[in-house]
Formats: structure tokens, sequence, C-alpha cells
């Protein structure tokens, strides 16, 4: 039988980040054709043009028009403008960064986020060191898949898989409802990783002009500074009124 097209698949981005090798992409597209999604995003691949690869091609077995429709870029924060969920999945503790959720918290984040017209990123990271802080700093939240402690590592094609299969599933039962908690104004308003960025990069500059931050021996200030914003999921007008103060800032330069 005919597996169900996922309705709010179009609103899901798969990219994955700095992939060695073109297989692994191949795989990857076959997994989310399986599952019903197609929208594929390649961040610096470390060989380019994957689409017309030989090994992707045969990895993908089937799929290759979802590595032929694939995106490839250098820009992560191209790939997750207008997101306002942006997840990274790794399986690695940090001292800062975004919040952590687990996978089943975290689907039905997506779940709520899409029925509300809300655009999600799943970002997969480099095959052999995962993603990094920079990575994680576009981010609204990082995550990681229950798996055996002593050895909690998957290959990128079965991140994909269990990520893919499982999402199917929570999607599957939200078709047709909407999550009472969750509005369509509430997710548009929220600002994407991008604007949170140019806003911290704004702030660091405000704080360097006032003199609370040496950049000679920064220390961990704008990692801290960071980690608090990443806590609340910041209104695209809260990021206007955080400019506005760093803007005040470098004006007492």
């Amino acid at each position: 039988m005919a597996l169900m097209n996922i309705d709010k698949s179009e609103l899901l981005r798969w990219v994955l980040v700095e992939t060695s090798h073109p297989g692994n992409v191949g795989s990857a597209a076959r997994a989310l054709k399986t599952m019903g999604f197609s929208d594929l995003r390649l961040i610096n691949p470390k060989i380019k043009d994957v689409s017309v690869n030989a090994d992707a091609i045969a990895l993908a077995s089937g799929a290759v028009d979802i590595l032929e429709r694939s995106s490839e870029s250098s820009s992560l924060a191209s790939a997750v403008e207008g997101c306002s969920l942006v997840l990274g999945l790794t399986s690695r503790d940090r001292e800062f960064g975004p919040p952590a959720l687990d996978w089943e918290t975290a689907r039905t984040l997506i779940a709520d986020t899409t029925s509300s017209g809300g655009r999600v990123a799943l970002l997969f990271g480099p095959e052999r060191t995962g993603l990094d802080n920079d990575h994680l700093a576009l981010c609204t939240h990082r995550v990681w898949l229950d798996a055996n402690p002593d050895y909690p590592s998957l290959n990128l094609a079965q991140a994909i898989m269990v990520c893919a299969y499982t999402l199917r599933e929570t999607l599957s039962r939200h078709l047709g409802g909407r999550n009472a908690l969750s509005s369509r104004e509430e997710m548009a308003d929220f600002a994407d990783p991008a604007a949170v960025a140019a806003m911290l990069e704004h702030w660091r500059e405000g704080l360097e002009a006032i003199g609370y931050l040496d950049p000679a021996n920064p220390k961990k200030l704008m990692p801290r500074i960071q980690a608090l914003f990443a806590r609340s999921r910041l209104h695209k007008e809260e990021i206007d009124l955080l400019r506005g103060i760093a803007k005040q800032m470098l004006l007492r330069k």
C-alpha cells in the first residue's frame, strides 16, 4: 500500500551541514522520500554537485528526484531563514548554546509549529564531528535521540531515517487538528535564528563600545548572553527592542 503523503512536509527543511560522503546524501534522500518528505538542503558539502554524483545516485535508489531538487549553499543562515523552529540534532552535551530537548518532545513541538503554519528546519552535522557551536548558534533548540548512553552514535542516514519515520507518525496524528496552545499569529511572530544572531552581533559591538566587553579578553560573556536569550524564544518586536538598546550603547562610544 502506498505511503500517505504528509500535508505539512513542505514546511519542513532537512539540512545537512558539511557532509563528507555523497553516498550519505543519497541515503538521506532515500529515507526522506520513503517517509514522504522532500526539502533537502546541503550546506558546504565536502564534494560539490552532489545531485549528479554517482555514489549519491546509487544510494538514493530511486529517490534521485529528491537529490535533483536539493539545494547547495555555503550559508547555513540562509537555509534556516524564515524558520521559527530550528532543531540541531546532536548527541553531545554543551556548556552553552540553545536549550536541549529529547526527540519525543521535539516531535510534538514540530507538529504544533507546522500546524500553525510555521516553518521548521532540522540540522544534521558532519559525519565525523557533528554540529559545532557555530552551527548550534543558529538553532532554537538542540535535540538528542534516545539511544544507548554507552554508544549513542548513529550514522547520518540512520539518524535521518529514525527522525523521518517517527516524525511522520507524529504528524499523521496531528493531521486535521491544531494545538489549542499555539496559533498562526504566535508562530509567525517568532524571530528566526538569523535575526537573533544579527542582534547578538549588534550587542557584542555595543558592549565593546561601553567597555563592558574586552575584545582582547572576552572570556565567556557572549556565549553566556547567547544562552540567556536562547532560553526564551524571542519575538520580532523583542529583537527590535534589543537592537535599540545596542544602538544606544554604540552612540555612547
